[in-house]
């Protein structure tokens, strides 16, 4: 397992393509070989790095087969270089810098850039809990003379943060949504939050359903134009700062609110990020580009 943040140590542990494909095969199988056609666990080595050929029924499989990194056009170091700028860069990247250092097109890259989303987007199964404040927030650009919840140019974003023990915020979840109302605040906070958390949210009416009639612990206060959740707008502010500076223009919003909340849960473990991801993009099945399906 690769550990560190380091451009140099990444440089030397990952020298060629080949060196990315045992990676890849050791990933693959590191709970052990079993064929996809007959089920047998005992292999050997073919002619080409990183593959593994069933001693049963001969059937020869790639690392990078039934992974996100099926068919990827270009060299597999220089996927690996993206992973590894996304994964371990405070505020990561934007794709016309990582187009810029790996000597690629900037469409290549943001269509790669696509996949390894796919590989940040939460599982779910690990929902916030303890104290938590909730919130919603409005990114895009400004439109004159509309205000609050109604604007229909802008994408709204439900918010949720986990606040540590000690100060600051431990955890973040993020989600795009059609409206504020209940039926789309809900399945947010089911899906994110723990049903044993003690939840504070603003007074919006889209709350109150929950607060009266569901199994959650929810509590609704005056917002006082924010100053009554420092944390929470502490990040909202956050996160709207690094769309703003770091990407030119942000097409399916949820999979930038996927890569921001993936890096910030996971601060205090930068080293083994980049071997986190790319254990994710092994385990995702493949799409082809053109399938991601990302509606928002």
């Amino acid at each position: 397992m690769f550990k560190g943040v380091g451009i140099f140590d990444f440089s030397n542990h990952f020298t060629s393509n080949e060196d990315c494909k045992d990676y890849l095969s050791d990933v693959k199988w590191s709970s052990g070989y079993n064929c996809r056609r007959c089920g047998h666990t005992k292999y050997c080595g073919t002619k080409r790095y990183g593959e593994r050929r069933c001693t049963k029924c001969r059937s020869v499989e790639s690392p990078t087969a039934h992974t996100l990194f099926h068919k990827v056009k270009f060299p597999l170091l220089k996927a690996f270089h993206i992973i590894f700028y996304l994964s371990t860069s405070s505020k990561g990247m934007s794709t016309y810098e990582m187009a810029r250092k790996l000597g690629m097109s900037q469409p290549v890259v943001w269509r790669f850039k696509r996949k390894v989303m796919l590989g940040m987007k939460s599982s779910g199964n690990y929902p916030i809990d303890g104290s938590v404040a909730v919130d919603e927030t409005t990114i895009g650009g400004k439109v004159k003379e509309k205000r609050g919840r109604s604007q229909t140019t802008k994408k709204q974003v439900v918010i949720a943060i986990q606040k540590h023990s000690r100060g600051g915020i431990s955890r973040a979840y993020a989600q795009v949504i059609q409206n504020a109302g209940t039926k789309q605040l809900m399945p947010f906070i089911e899906r994110h939050i723990d049903i044993n958390a003690d939840i504070v949210t603003d007074g919006w009416r889209g709350y109150t359903p929950i607060a009266q009639g569901s199994k959650y612990r929810l509590r609704q206060i005056k917002s006082a134009k924010g100053k009554n959740f420092p944390l929470l707008h502490r990040f909202i502010m956050g996160l709207k700062s690094w769309l703003r500076g770091i990407h030119h223009r942000v097409k399916y919003l949820q999979t930038y609110l996927d890569e921001y909340t993936y890096r910030f849960n996971r601060h205090l473990f930068k080293d083994i990020l980049f071997h986190n991801l790319v254990k994710r993009l092994v385990a995702h099945s493949p799409r082809h580009i053109h399938n991601l399906n990302f509606a928002t």
